[in-house]
């Protein structure tokens, strides 16, 4: 309890504090429905029981979906860890749950511990309200192991008394038909997927092991025991294809039949399958049909990678038609935007290639690949200064970008740089820019910049970084190479701990206008990587800029002291 109060009371300062905490930019508002269950927390260690930390957190959210509530999904809570580059082991600070929260857009957030009394489990969970930074529930419920479901469906129950839109809680958590349709969509997950407690065992640890061999071992004993298990034959081919056993990873999925409610899931990765093994005419028909059905941004992707490698046309449709209409349903994810100016570089369309390649670092100034690219289909118009910068630019993000450019110049762009989507729920995106932002002219972008910039600068001082990120993100799509943004970037990322983001940020800040501040700041980024070598010469460089750093100075200390 102590724990998840330190959480309020973080949030509560921060609503505070910050008035724009309860009023955040468009990019975070959390969606009002959606709930974020946390693996609970093995209170005392037991070997014996490891695996129902995880296994609470996917019986719980599927209780919770299965009474119409928008729970996310463990494949949703794993992107968050990744994006956030989380270990899926770690124990997690409290800022963290809440990083997490916000990254997969929840409203309430979900922790709990549990631990063995006698022959009895103990489960205790707690839901936090993100806006308001409060405790709304805490619930405890027990029961023999056995009596597992029991005890989890109990326990989503008195949850959800607490929850905006219940018959004893005032609000509207989702609408009546939502809730409709997710109870029943919820209910039929829920009934095809009560296995037996020794089944969902062997699923739970099989999706904790942490070798491929022990994982496939677990879930075939789970199918074994229940083999219409298909959640089952999902994490199967999660694991194969992680390996690159691509056939058996499609022979997995394509046993999961169209009556299963995970039927699409199965599909759709099916679809990447029959893509890694060159199946490339049995992709285009498994994508199509799901974009038939329904035309989701990551199916409409990958359909216009197959088509980018099997050769479009304009009957079937050409790549560039697919990764436009991602690209419209989802304007926020740079990765379309790339896909598009690629495909236009690889049909040697160098102005469209150079307009979207543009647009995609926009949206994240750090893409280095995109960086290359824009800089090949800049040389290949003629535009050599240009050109020159950009990739640059990109070999000051990764030395990969060297190795390229010393390839023939018709062969420095590699082939396969497409960005397929393995997950058809993607994430909100970071950078979500007001449009209105698109329609000011050039020198009006400049002041409207300037002023997020300032915005920003404030924010930061007050530490309402998020806030600040998001105003920087404005200024940086007006402007992508504004330095003085990418520096206040880079410092924000440093005081998060964001090590690798900051380094990428500072590049950027350098390469756009050398100061001996940036210079400062790389180094403390290059210490705090334990990079000390890389620190020593930013620190140089920073003094030969200004001998009369304090900074700079500082940091050379830091460096000579043993």
């Amino acid at each position: 309890m102590r724990r998840l109060a330190r959480v309020a009371l973080l949030l509560a300062v921060d609503g505070a504090l910050n008035p724009s905490f309860a009023q955040a930019p468009a990019a975070d508002i959390a969606r009002p429905d959606r709930i974020l269950v946390m693996p609970f927390e093995n209170v005392k260690r037991d070997g014996s029981i490891f695996w129902l930390g995880e296994a609470s957190s996917v019986l719980l959210a599927d209780d919770l979906m299965a009474s119409g509530l928008n729970a996310i999904t463990r494949a949703e809570r794993r992107q968050a860890f990744e994006r956030l580059q989380v270990p899926s082991s770690a124990v997690l600070t409290d800022a963290t749950v809440i990083r997490i929260g916000q990254v997969v857009g929840a409203a309430q957030v979900i922790v709990g511990s549990l631990q063995r009394d006698a022959d009895e489990l103990v489960v205790r969970a707690r839901s936090l309200a993100l806006d308001a930074g409060r405790v709304q529930a805490d619930v405890t419920e027990r029961g023999p192991i056995a009596d597992l479901y029991a005890i989890l469906d109990r326990t989503a129950r008195r949850l959800e008394m607490s929850f905006p839109g219940s018959a004893d809680a005032p609000g509207t958590l989702a609408t009546s038909t939502a809730r409709a349709a997710a109870a029943a969509r919820g209910n039929r997950v829920a009934d095809a997927e009560r296995p037996p407690i020794a089944a969902f065992e062997n699923y739970i640890k099989g999706l904790l092991a942490a070798t491929p061999a022990t994982a496939v071992n677990y879930l075939n004993a789970a199918l074994t025991s229940f083999p219409r298990y298909d959640r089952a034959r999902l994490a199967l081919w999660d694991v194969y294809a992680e390996r690159g056993d691509h056939q058996r990873a499609l022979a997995a999925v394509q046993r999961v039949p169209a009556t299963s409610p995970w039927a699409r899931r199965a599909r759709f990765l099916s679809g990447i399958s029959q893509l890694n093994l060159k199946k490339l005419d049995d992709a285009f028909g498994t994508y199509k049909a799901l974009a038939d059905e329904e035309p989701t941004s990551t199916v409409l992707n990958n359909l216009g990678i197959v088509q980018l490698r099997r050769g479009g046309n304009p009957q079937s449709g050409v790549p560039t038609y697919y990764f436009d209409k991602a690209a419209q349903a989802d304007p926020d994810d740079p990765d379309y935007f790339f896909n598009l100016g690629y495909a236009y570089w690889a049909a040697r369309d160098y102005p469209a290639a150079m307009y979207w390649l543009r647009e995609t670092v926009r949206r994240n100034p750090a893409d280095g690949d995109a960086h290359f690219v824009l800089g090949a289909a800049l040389a290949a118009s003629g535009k050599a200064a240009e050109s020159t910068r950009e990739k640059e630019l990109a070999r000051r993000l990764s030395s990969t970008y060297e190795e390229w450019e010393k390839r023939p110049v018709a062969e420095q762009v590699p082939k396969g740089l497409e960005r397929l989507k393995t997950n058809e729920v993607e994430l909100p995106h970071a950078r979500r820019i007001d449009t209105k932002i698109a329609e000011t002219g050039q020198r009006d972008q400049q002041e409207l910049a300037a002023f997020y910039l300032d915005r920003a600068r404030r924010l930061f001082q007050q530490e309402s970084d998020r806030e600040a990120v998001a105003e920087l993100d404005r200024a940086l799509y007006l402007s992508p190479y504004l330095a003085s943004a990418h520096l206040l970037l880079g410092r924000i990322h440093l005081r998060n701990r964001r090590v690798r983001e900051a380094i990428d940020s500072l590049k950027i800040s350098l390469w756009s206008a050398e100061t001996a501040e940036a210079h400062t700041v790389l180094a403390d980024a290059y210490i705090q990587s334990k990079d000390l070598v890389q620190a020593r010469a930013e620190v140089d460089r920073a003094l030969a800029i200004d001998p009369s750093s304090s900074e700079a100075r500082r940091l050379l200390g830091v460096l000579k002291s043993p």
